[in-house]
């Protein structure tokens, strides 16, 4: 959520801000009814404040008349009409607070300004890492050889669910156990991160807190259980980020790092007929996650490190993947600043998106309400949240049954996973 004052002190930075977005004239007509929102509030507070000072002052003038047996019903009449309006006043402002409040929740980040301008063409590749494999025979697709290996039952989840709901078994269900489990050893033994278990379902104010609601709901691409009144998560950066909303932290508990495995749910309302082969979009997939909480002083610095820390699942798997800076008008509602990992998939012949590392400022945590204090005594103040995937598995696994294809038909496994998995080689069951 932005800050109502730096919309009110620099208007058109925001509005600048907004159209590098690509922002509708909704949502800039939703800049200018917060402006005039806001200045009806200030002059509402202006003028209840001025009448609970004259109510006070009546009273004492009241109750002067009364001990000296004057009358003072010209004054209990004045007092009733002060009163009349404080209540009108004390309405009024809950509407326009709340009013203000929705069309906040609906407006998004001000992005980085040195992002490049545009939309996904705009797109800046940071680096690369390795280099795609010259495999020496036709590259065949992950759906192709996952049904070979018995990996993946893409018919059966569908007959259960609905497409978009993956079946792995046998090795390919191993295979998914063993990615979990490597990551989330990864980010706490090496860097420094607390595992914790969130829950896979969460409230409405979860979701607005990480800036998931209104929007991505009202998208169509959440899963909602009604009476309940929960949603089912579409990544657990929802459940980690707010497991601090509504707190001050102490400063000398910053950072926090938490990493955390767990199913993620999305409708995909808008894909319909995308990418619908094999596991390159579903609705139901695994993925292991990495949050933090910093002082804003260290937040773009931590944005580099964490990026960093997905970087090297991918190294130590092996895979060829490059680094994207995303434009302007490419990054997430939430987000100041985003870069996605993509690897090399040459079954497909696509980079595929396998983690997003964001720095979202201070507009999570003022959304969820998550501040510390600098120094005692000190104002206290929002942190700053960042994320990222660490990493996703679905086209993990794409990339590494595409890389690790043999002509046999087998695929090589990376040194790292092989405790995990029990083996060097997938083959033919």
């Amino acid at each position: 959520m932005l800050d109502v004052k730096a919309i009110r002190q620099d208007p058109d930075a925001v509005r600048a801000g907004l159209a590098a977005r690509g922002a509708s004239a909704q949502t800039d007509a939703a800049v200018d009814r917060v402006l005039a929102l806001d200045t009806e509030r200030r002059a509402l507070v202006a003028e209840g404040d001025a009448l609970k000072s004259r109510r006070n002052a009546v009273s004492q003038q009241v109750g002067e008349r009364k001990r000296a047996k004057e009358s003072a019903d010209d004054l209990i009449a004045e007092m009733g009409e002060v009163n009349a309006r404080i209540k009108e006043i004390d309405g009024r402002l809950r509407e326009v607070e709340g009013e203000s409040d929705d069309l906040l929740l609906r407006i998004p980040n001000l992005t980085d300004p040195s992002l490049p301008l545009g939309g996904e063409e705009a797109n800046a590749v940071v680096r690369t890492w390795g280099e795609p494999r010259e495999l020496g025979f036709a590259p065949r697709p992950h759906w192709e050889i996952a049904a070979e290996l018995g990996l993946l039952d893409l018919p059966a989840g569908a007959k259960v669910a609905g497409s978009g709901f993956p079946v792995y078994k046998g090795m390919g269900a191993r295979l998914q156990r063993a990615l979990i489990n490597f990551f989330l050893d990864l980010h706490t033994r090496e860097h420094g991160y607390t595992e914790v278990e969130p829950p896979f379902v969460v409230t409405r104010e979860s979701m607005q807190g990480t800036g998931q609601y209104p929007k991505f709901v009202e998208d169509g691409d959440a899963y909602f259980l009604p009476e309940d009144g929960l949603y089912l998560i579409p990544t657990s950066e929802v459940p980690v980020t707010n497991l601090h909303r509504d707190e001050l932290l102490d400063a000398d508990r910053l950072p926090i790092a938490y990493t955390a495995y767990s199913p993620c749910f999305r409708r995909e309302a808008g894909s319909a007929g995308k990418d619908t082969r094999g596991l390159l979009r579903v609705h139901q997939f695994d993925k292991v996650e990495m949050v933090r909480f910093e002082r804003p002083e260290d937040s773009v610095a931590a944005l580099e490190a964490l990026t960093g820390h997905a970087e090297k699942v991918l190294q130590l798997l092996g895979l060829p993947y490059r680094v994207l800076l995303l434009a302007s008008g490419d990054i997430g509602f939430s987000a100041v600043r985003t870069y996605d990992l993509e690897v090399w998939a040459p079954g497909v012949g696509r980079w595929l998106e396998v983690s997003s590392a964001t720095n979202c400022g201070d507009f999570q945590a003022r959304r969820a309400n998550i501040r510390y204090r600098p120094e005692a005594g000190a104002k206290p103040e929002y942190v700053h949240t960042l994320n990222a995937s660490g990493v996703a598995l679905p086209r993990t696994v794409v990339a590494l049954l595409e890389n690790g294809q043999q002509e046999d038909g087998s695929v090589l496994i990376p040194e790292p996973l092989r405790p995990y998995l029990g083996t060097d080689r997938l083959v033919r069951p």
